[in-house]
């Protein structure tokens, strides 16, 4: 799935981003140590992870991922990744999602949420600033494997790039990316990310409606 470009190799999954030439050891670490999971404020409040065992989902629909409809951020190390998804829709759910350090955008990415027969699909591809794309062939999926109403493990049939990526929701507004590398040669590698919902700011009053509170 992962492109190698100007020797930087990238894997992008939910906003998971393994970038894995130039970040500090310590970053990686905290990026590993880092979990947790969420859901959409409409829906009734999801247990929190260890208070008992999930009740399994018996079949995968894409209703079971509209929590994540709005906007989401996340650091890693010196980098933020911010990601949108729209809600459920004819059979998918679309996603765009980009990453910055300092004043420089890595990389872009869209993703799609498609419900077949068998469950769901997870399609992603990425491009440069100018929308110029990484991969030259198609789009890289992965496969809902493993999943309950809280976590959902993608797998790709194709390669370890990644293996799986796993999404785990904790609350209302956070939930965690969780990627399992298997480059060609050398170790498994695993970067875990925490997102948290943006909430839109308050709207600030008009001058119009000001002038009218002060009246008598």
């Amino acid at each position: 799935m992962t492109r190698t470009r100007t020797g930087v190799a990238l894997v992008f999954v939910f906003g998971l981003l393994p970038i894995c030439v130039g970040l500090p050891k310590s970053a990686q670490a905290q990026s590993n140590s880092q979990g947790a999971a969420q859901s959409h404020e409409t829906q009734a409040p999801l247990p929190i992870q260890g208070g008992g065992s999930a009740a399994i989902v018996s079949k995968p629909a894409l209703d079971n991922f509209a929590w994540l409809e709005g906007r989401w951020r996340g650091e890693w190390g010196p980098r933020v990744a911010e990601q949108e998804w729209l809600g459920p829709k004819a059979g998918e759910m679309l996603g765009v999602f980009r990453v910055v350090e300092a004043d420089k955008t890595l990389v872009i990415e869209l993703f799609t949420l498609v419900e077949k027969s068998g469950g769901v699909d997870f399609y992603f591809r990425h491009f440069t600033p100018q929308l110029l794309p990484w991969e030259k062939s198609d789009a890289t999926v992965l496969n809902l494997g493993e999943f309950d109403e809280n976590k959902f493990a993608f797998e790709n049939p194709r390669d370890g790039m990644p293996k799986r990526s796993i999404l785990t929701r904790i609350d209302a507004d956070t939930f965690t990316s969780r990627s399992e590398i298997i480059p060609d040669s050398g170790d498994m590698q695993v970067v875990e990310i925490t997102y948290h919902r943006e909430k839109p700011a308050p709207e600030k009053p008009s001058a119009g409606s000001v002038e009218h509170r002060k009246k008598p």
